[in-house]
């Protein structure tokens, strides 16, 4: 097992090993001794898959369990769902020193979260990922959302979990295309300031990670990243920025899609176009994208943009990292790094149509 501890307003730890979803509930009693009722949330095909076993352990450990569940899919991180959520839990009498845990990949983790942070003004809650994405991002850091009509995770909330347990076995069962959408997130990583992580990824792919070979290295080297990060930034005001690589136009196609285009494959199709578009513009050298492109295909990501550049420049307008009338651009600048470009809100729609 590995161990990787983040450090933010609350210190906590990220677990990596398989078997941890069965010790769910003793490693939850270990970091939070008072809690006496659990609220399990999950989508309807991670608590089919996982649900009877993460209860079976948590009542083994002495917890009075409860259980939402609700309909799998990016739609239903809604408002809607959101409420349902906080009136079962005030059904179960989940009280301040109770917990939630989140059983699932991000949209669960996401609505989870926010949950727990607005529940009596802050409840506890632990995060079980059971997707590479998930586990390489939503699930840690604190951020925690749901979507709105105008955009995506426009209503949310910082809460940092108070542990991560992440059971690799949990990915044998993700179809192909979802396991593939989490590498986005890693490749990333990788494309932020990681370029020993682009050296691993090259040297393997998504089927052999997937069989499990060398998955949990690599996800402790993105949640190490992550953490350095979430440290240095917990509030998303400066450098945390970064992690949102490829992801503002990512938003805006998976927008324009109605959510049938997933959120790894949108992020690929950003990573793509705003590394084009740095080539352009001379910001970064040919390599680089390259690079990005061996590794998308090797990784069976897409990098071919469906929409037009007026269409994703929309959505940037409504983007929830954007500050009056500018919004700041994560561009690569070499392979292995990239930097913050705060730009007006006009140059942003001429970029991005250098981008396409």
């Amino acid at each position: 097992m590995i161990t990787v501890t983040i450090e933010a307003s609350k210190t906590y730890d990220i677990l990596i090993g398989r078997g941890l979803l069965d010790a769910c509930g003793e490693k939850l009693g270990a970091v939070l001794p008072k809690v006496q009722k659990v609220m399990l949330v999950g989508d309807d095909t991670t608590m089919g898959l996982y649900g009877d076993r993460a209860q079976a352990s948590l009542t083994a450990a002495g917890y009075t369990v409860s259980r939402f569940v609700f309909p799998h899919g990016e739609e239903n991180k809604n408002l809607a769902t959101f409420a349902g959520l906080l009136e079962a839990m005030a059904s179960a009498g989940l009280t301040r020193t109770d917990c939630a845990v989140a059983l699932g990949g991000g949209v669960v983790g996401d609505l989870t979260g926010f949950a727990a942070a607005s529940f009596l003004r802050g409840i506890a809650v632990v995060q079980i990922p059971t997707t590479v994405l998930a586990a390489v991002d939503s699930s840690v850091g604190g951020k925690t959302a749901v979507a709105l009509t105008a955009g995506k995770n426009l209503a949310g909330a910082f809460h940092q979990p108070s542990l991560v347990l992440c059971d690799p076995d949990t990915f044998a069962t993700l179809p192909p295309e979802i396991f593939a959408d989490g590498c986005a997130e890693v490749i990333k990583y990788g494309f932020i300031s990681d370029r020993p992580l682009l050296t691993k990824l090259a040297a393997t792919d998504a089927e052999k990670l997937q069989a499990g070979d060398g998955i949990e290295e690599i996800l402790a080297d993105c949640v190490r990243d992550k953490g350095i990060f979430v440290k240095a930034d917990e509030r998303d005001t400066g450098v945390r920025q970064l992690l949102n690589l490829g992801h503002t136009l990512g938003h805006g196609i998976e927008a324009a899609s109605r959510f049938t285009i997933s959120h790894g494959s949108a992020v690929a199709i950003g990573m793509h176009l705003v590394t084009a578009g740095a080539v352009r513009r001379n910001l970064c050298p040919p390599e680089t994208l390259t690079l990005l492109d061996e590794l998308l295909t090797r990784y069976r990501l897409p990098k071919d943009c469906p929409y037009d550049a007026e269409t994703l420049y929309r959505a940037a307008l409504s983007d929830k990292k954007r500050a009056g009338s500018k919004i700041t651009l994560v561009l690569p600048t070499e392979t292995g790094r990239s930097d913050l470009f705060p730009t007006p809100m006009e140059d942003a729609k001429i970029f991005i149509e250098n981008c396409m």
